[in-house]
């Protein structure tokens, strides 16, 4: 019975709709987030790529570039004949180049993108996610309809990039499809966070996340 359910499964016609466990079981491409503490805590062992993360903030510069830098440096220092790029949307405050150069990022492999509305700041997020140009798209947002979140969530995949959401943590309690949401908090000994979803579920608070690297 197995061998004809498997020669079913493998026929063009039935295979696009067809749902096997086994296809879903692994975790799919992750780039280590250089933080052993929260790489324990993430299906396949780091940041989900091709698909939407989302950290939440209870205000910017908490650690949220902090916890984002070793995967940054990773991407930014592949050596891909065409150039991809690190691309920054609608950050609050602008990147300081010589801070970046020392910490392993070539500030040459930085992309800007200054917009004001969130409509055009929606279209941008999403251009970049589905461009196949960049390695990684960050993209500060505040308040996002799930069905614009789901249009984000495609093109992440289409463009194969690791895709980050930075939004208020007020936006934990709307309904959200990106496939890991983390919730940053400040603490005396640095920076807790919060798996608020994950592939497979499971809800995990974790300590002073970024000691041990």
């Amino acid at each position: 019975m197995t061998g004809e359910l498997d020669t079913l499964l493998r026929e063009p016609a039935f295979s696009a709709v067809a749902w096997r466990a086994r296809d879903i079981s692994g975790a799919g491409p992750v780039l280590k987030s250089g933080w052993p503490r929260l790489d324990a805590a993430l299906p396949g062992g780091g940041w989900p790529l091709g698909t939407l993360i989302e950290l939440l903030l209870p205000r910017h510069g908490v650690g949220e570039l902090t916890l984002l830098l070793p995967a940054l440096r990773a991407l930014a220092a592949t050596t891909d004949e065409e150039l991809r790029w690190l691309t920054w949307i609608g950050p609050p405050h602008e990147p300081y180049a010589p801070a970046l150069a020392q910490a392993g990022i070539r500030p040459e492999r930085l992309l800007l993108v200054r917009v004001t509305g969130e409509r055009e700041r929606l279209w941008a997020t999403e251009q970049a996610l589905q461009s196949a140009s960049c390695s990684a798209v960050l993209a500060w947002l505040e308040s996002v309809p799930e069905r614009a979140l789901r249009r984000l969530k495609l093109a992440a995949g289409q463009g194969n990039v690791f895709g980050v959401l930075l939004r208020p943590l007020k936006e934990r309690a709307e309904t959200s499809p990106a496939t890991l949401r983390l919730a940053l908090m400040p603490t005396a000994d640095g920076l807790a966070v919060e798996v608020v979803k994950r592939r497979g579920g499971g809800r995990e608070r974790i300590a002073d996340v970024l000691s041990g690297a």
